[in-house]
Parts: C-alpha cells; structure tokens; sequence
C-alpha cells in the first residue's frame, strides 16, 4: 500500500478560513462600521455554550468540561452584553431580519432548563430573532436531553434537535473516549421524540477502533430504528491536543484511511437503501422528512452573527471571532476572558476576505454539497466561471473522476467525489489561508 498518497480525511471544511487563519486584528474594527453596509434582511444567528459535561476524546472544539458555581450565570450575562452590542452595531437602518438560528457549542443543554428560558430569551428579545417563525437548531447529547430542557427547547420553537450519538456500541464508545451506556441513550432518544421536534438529528461516527462493517451496521439500524429525519455520518478524525491525538502517534496511516472509506460507502449505500437521500458527505435526510427551510438564506452568501467566545461572525469583507484553543488550560483561561469582558463593540482576531476568497467560500460551501454549484448563480454574483477562476484545481478533479462531467448548467461531484469531500475542500483553500493555517500555534 502507498504510504505517500494523498489522505482522502485531509480536512473537515465545516467553515472557510478556518479559525486557525484568523489573527488579531490590530485595528480592532467597530462592529457599527463592518455592518454599516452589510444587506442585513436574511441573516443567521448562532449562539455558542462552551460547556460539556465530559470532553470526548475526538473533540477539538471550543470547549470546556464542567463549570464552578457561578460560571454559566456569568456567562449568560457576558451574551446578553454581546448581544445588546451587536444588535446595537447592527443599527436600524434598512430591515434587520433573522433568516435561521442555531444553538451550538459544546454542548447547550448542559445548560439547566431555566438558563436555556435565558438563552432564547437572548436570542428572541435581545438579538431580534423570532424563535417560532424561523428555522432554529440546537444541539444536545444523551447525559443532557433531560425532559424538561428539551421541553423548553421544543417550546421557544426549535425546528431541528441533533443529538450526538457517535455509536450505539458502548465498547466502541468508550474507544472513542465517549463512555457511555446504551440504555442512556435509548432513554435520552425517547425523550426527543416525545418533545415532538420536526426534525431529529443523529449523529454518528464510523472509523473508531474495534469497529467492524457489522457493528457500524448495527449502530445505523438503532438509530433507524427511531426514524430520524436526518442523519449524519462522520469519520473519525484524531486531532492534536483531543484524548485521542494525546495517545496516537502522528502521521499518514493507509489502512485507516481505507477502513474509514469501506465503512463509509457500506453507511451510505444502508441510509440510500433505507430511503435517505444524500446531500452531502455526511448529510442523510429522509425523502418524506419535513421541507428545509429557509429559502432566502443562502449560507455561501448571507452575513452571521454570532454570540459567544467560541463563535465565528461574517461579513462580506471579513470573518472574525474570539481568540481560539482547544487545549482545555487555554479554553478555560479564554472562557474567564470572555466572561469579564465589558466591551464588546469591536472585532477582536479575523481574516480578511478578498475577492478571490470569497469566490473560493462560494465554490467550497456550493461544490460540497450534493446538490453543487449553479454556474449561472456564480457568473451572476461574479461574473466569471469557475473552471476559469479555479481550472487547475477542477481539471484535477475531473482526473480523478471526482466531478460530473455530464453536467452542464451544474459543477457537481460523483458519487467518488463526495466520498473524498476531505480531500476536495482542503485542495481549494487559498495559498495565504493554508500558509496562515500551517503557522498557526496550536494550544
């Protein structure tokens, strides 16, 4: 086997730049300014809970695990702050207007049921967002989908509850450092069900050690067993700094990466087979399952805002956020931080976004999707194509049998080429975005 081609798990693009490009911004812009004249009317919000209960040992997200007494009151306070800034920075001329709206983190209901009536009220009253009459989605896990904090989720209008799993095989979750017990989960699936989501979301991970086709089989048959709307199926990935990357030695491994992709056509052709269609690398939505909404928001196009450390806001000229780790020393330092900040009226660590990155976003977020890029809708908003912006990159796909030459009106990728989306996105990234990526200090 080759030890040196190419990995088809390079890179998770969930975002592009990632945070790993941003840098303090010397300047430190007015957030007034950036959004002055930003169209405003289909906009997304996203609110970010640093906080879980255990910290699984694939996770290098922006989080802690537990919280003094005290600290998530104070956190609350610290978004309201934000938010009264950011809402105030929008300003108030021409409609500003919440197209969709998102709880993430770590993980929201670590949250009690009372604190989560305070985060929608943030959300609603604060920020403007009309919970109810819009998209919303929050994220949970099975130790914290207690009756009574999805009872209010489900109340304040939550459209989308997505649960992570990872795998109903409770040694492979313990591989995973995910202890957890089955019966926990079951229970914890019971009750999403019973708070009456639209859409219930599982989410579940293949590659962990021990895992074999039949007991990933096994896991996707549990949760099809619940009749989730959506599912959504992810590699594992072994990260620096995670429980997992601590005890994993570095470097390429070939015969992971083709365990991982076995595993993944065998879930995809399950899902396919079971009435799911695919709508991108990891997305699974059953074909009867509610319409998604919303149709004036388009994620390639719209401005963000987002509310808290961990969270990423965009305009059309730059992206930017808090200071980010992963390592859970600098996360807790950075969580006190955020939490004694008083001013929030400016942009802290960002990237700026040229013309070119905004083409190479738009092709990104567009060509990872199953559905993939309308060339007409690219010509319009740029007025050029992309196999002339970007025919290094695509003739090599093309080469590779990862784009669907029948297509004409459309830049879509094979069925091949969605199974190495993680090889596709990372090839389109700018070479100042990977420069900045690579010399980015992990902590």
């Amino acid at each position: 086997m080759d030890t040196n081609a190419p990995t088809p798990y390079e890179s998770y693009v969930y975002a592009y730049p990632h945070k790993t490009a941003y840098r303090r911004l010397a300047e430190r812009p007015a957030l007034a300014e950036l959004w002055a004249a930003e169209p405003k009317d289909a906009l997304s919000l996203y609110l970010h809970i640093p906080f879980c209960e255990v910290r699984c040992g694939f996770c290098n997200l922006f989080t802690r695990v537990g919280a003094p007494e005290g600290l998530t009151t104070a956190y609350l306070d610290a978004l309201e702050r934000q938010a009264g800034a950011v809402r105030e920075a929008l300003g108030e001329a021409g409609p500003v207007r919440y197209a969709t709206a998102a709880f993430g983190g770590g993980t929201p209901t670590f949250l009690t049921a009372t604190e989560l009536e305070r985060l929608c009220d943030i959300a609603e009253h604060r920020m403007g967002a009309r919970l109810g009459a819009i998209p919303l989605s929050a994220e949970t896990s099975p130790a914290t989908a207690t009756p009574d904090r999805l009872a209010v989720l489900a109340a304040r209008g939550t459209t989308r509850l997505s649960i992570g799993v990872q795998s109903f095989d409770e040694a492979e979750a313990r591989a995973a450092v995910r202890p957890q017990r089955r019966a926990d989960v079951e229970a914890a699936l019971g009750h999403a069900r019973a708070a009456g989501f639209p859409v219930l979301n599982i989410d579940l991970i293949y590659g962990i050690d021990g895992q074999t086709e039949a007991s990933w089989l096994r896991s996707l048959d549990a949760a099809l067993a619940w009749r989730p709307e959506e599912l959504y199926l992810y590699p594992l990935y072994v990260r620096p700094l995670t429980g997992l990357g601590r005890r994993t030695p570095d470097g390429p491994d070939p015969e992971w990466d083709a365990r991982r992709l076995r595993l993944y056509r065998a879930g995809r052709d399950h899902l396919l087979a079971h009435g799911y269609v695919q709508g991108s690398m990891r997305s699974f939505r059953r074909a009867d399952a509610p319409a998604e909404g919303p149709e004036d928001y388009a994620c390639q196009t719209d401005g963000m805002t987002g509310l808290g450390c961990g969270a990423r806001s965009y305009t059309r000229d730059l992206h930017y956020s808090f200071d980010y780790a992963v390592g859970a020393h600098e996360v807790r330092a950075l969580v006190d931080a955020y939490v004694g900040t008083a001013d929030f009226t400016r942009a802290e660590y960002g990237r700026v976004i040229d013309a070119d990155e905004r083409r190479r976003r738009h092709l990104l977020q567009s060509l990872l999707q199953a559905a993939g890029l309308d060339r007409a809708e690219y010509r319009a908003r740029f007025g050029t194509d992309p196999a002339e912006d970007y025919p290094a990159e695509l003739t090599a796909f093309a080469a590779k049998g990862w784009l669907d030459e029948q297509e004409t009106g459309v830049l879509r990728l094979t069925p091949e080429g969605l199974a190495h989306s993680d090889a596709v996105g990372p090839r389109l990234f700018s070479p100042a975005v990977r420069a900045a990526m690579a010399a980015y200090e992990r902590r």
